[in-house]
């Protein structure tokens, strides 16, 4: 077995802040870095503690005797390196995991990616330390991990991309955003089973009522068991959904920023408002309608402001 390069673990506020003062006693440099409470680095390892959860990354050579020696006896307290199997056997089982990626994000398509895996998929999806796209900053990191994920034997995989020239008249039409997502994972998980009819379940993060994606469900869907579960990205097929789902997703987005030659931001910041704008003025209203989400209410900011 390869060692552990990178793993990824749930803290408490106050772990997170007993692990803070061991890697300052450790010599660990702090450097800013976006979404976390601190981002700690010397030769061989990084330590990354995430606002959301909170949650520590920890990567590098080094991160198999850390964990080991310093993270699981002095701040967790429980011995969970290489049990995995015995503690959450649920994820080593035949499932899809779904996951989405440019919900939030103004400019850009929303897309929505399932992975089927087993026990010896998931085990290369944990060896080669896959984690969920969201603690991943680096968009050639998500490439790169993307590359892992298709290439990991016995992985299933599917994606949609929904750009914004389909997503507009589809939210339009459907009029709610949990409701399109459910489409949207419902013919992921329609088509997972034209490729692995003998699944039996599929997991998602919780992001409706359940009965919304099992209405959404045709035929094939409807033999499987759906489940969802908050912080789902910690399965492994759900993580892989999420690293194919983010790479479709900054993909569609360079691809747009050379056609539009214009810079299209991640998120719904300022930055976004102003690129917007940038946009509108030097190609009129048509080029937002063909790369943003116009449910967001700054599109209609940014088209009542140009149309004045």
């Amino acid at each position: 077995m390869p060692p552990l390069r990178s793993h990824t673990v749930a803290l408490t506020p106050a772990q997170a802040d007993t692990l803070r003062g061991i890697l300052e006693q450790q010599g660990f440099r702090f450097e800013p870095r976006p979404y976390t409470i601190y981002f700690a680095q010397k030769p061989g390892l990084t330590v990354a503690v995430y606002e959301k959860g909170p949650k520590a990354v920890i990567q590098g050579k080094d991160t198999e005797s850390f964990i080991e020696f310093t993270l699981e006896p002095d701040v967790t307290g429980e011995a969970r390196l290489g049990y995995d199997e015995l503690h959450h056997p649920e994820r080593f089982t035949p499932h899809f995991g779904i996951d989405e990626s440019g919900k939030g994000d103004f400019f850009g398509p929303l897309v929505i990616a399932g992975a089927y895996t087993d026990a010896a998929s998931a085990r290369h999806l944990m060896e080669a330390g896959i984690r969920d796209s969201k603690s991943i900053g680096s968009d050639a990191q998500i490439r790169k991990l993307a590359e892992v994920v298709r290439a990991t034997p016995g992985l299933v995989t599917e994606v949609i991309v929904i750009s914004p020239e389909r997503y507009n008249p589809l939210y339009e039409k459907i009029g709610n955003l949990n409701r399109l997502l459910a489409w949207g994972h419902a013919r992921v998980i329609e088509n997972l089973c034209e490729l692995r009819p003998d699944c039996p379940s599929a997991l998602s993060d919780q992001f409706a009522n359940p009965r919304v994606l099992e209405r959404a469900l045709m035929e094939k869907g409807r033999k499987i068991t759906l489940r969802q579960q908050t912080k789902a990205e910690s399965d492994y097929a759900v993580a892989a959904a999420s690293i194919l789902a983010r790479e479709k997703f900054i993909d569609w987005l360079a691809g747009a920023e050379k056609t539009w030659s214009t810079k299209l931001p991640k998120g719904a910041s300022a930055a976004v408002m102003q690129a917007a704008r940038d946009l509108v003025h030097k190609h009129g209203p048509d080029a937002l309608r063909a790369t943003a989400k116009l449910h967001f209410k700054t599109a209609a900011e940014v088209l009542s402001s140009s149309a004045s």
